[in-house]
């Protein structure tokens, strides 16, 4: 069994680099190091092994809609349950390869019971809201339902994990 497929790896140490990159991927080497009380050398190979194990997917940067706001306008964000007609897996995996390719798609989630699916999608304005409602949705003959819930306010947005640490 490789590393990827056994988590007992992961120790206090592991735990706590994970939490503190989720917090700020920004830190640097000898920060982390300081941190969780290890040298640098140990602390890199340690973060080394947590994206190889493929723990850690990606680094990006969270950027602040109502910042950018003057720059780009506020725009529509929406939360969409999706419907379809047929649920087999072909039909499911289908619909699912056509929304996650779109940028305006920024999660899609396969739920039950209930709708099949449920998208969270940004728009520039209402006209481009519609072409995306047009281009996924109403143009694909297997979806049976969609309703749109847009967001007024956005009162917290945490992409983290919580972690339990031992």
């Amino acid at each position: 069994m490789s590393q990827t497929e056994d988590r007992s790896f992961l120790d206090d140490i592991d735990m706590h680099l994970l939490e503190l990159l989720q917090q700020d991927a920004s830190l640097s080497n000898l920060a982390l190091a300081e941190c969780v009380h290890v040298s640098p050398p140990t602390c890199l190979r340690r973060v080394k092994r947590l994206w190889q194990a493929g723990l850690i997917e990606r680094q990006v940067a969270i950027l602040a809609p109502q910042r950018l706001a003057p720059l780009l306008g506020h725009g529509l964000e929406a939360i969409l349950e999706v419907t379809l007609e047929r649920q087999g897996a072909e039909a499911l995996d289908a619909f699912e390869q056509r929304v996650v390719a779109d940028v305006q798609v920024q999660q899609c989630y396969r739920v039950s019971p209930g709708p099949d699916f449920i998208l969270h999608v940004r728009a520039a304005d209402m006209p481009e809201y519609l072409a995306l409602q047009q281009r996924l949705l109403t143009a694909d003959a297997n979806v049976r339902n969609v309703k749109a819930f847009f967001a007024i306010k956005r009162a917290k947005f945490e992409p983290r994990i919580a972690l339990r640490r031992t």
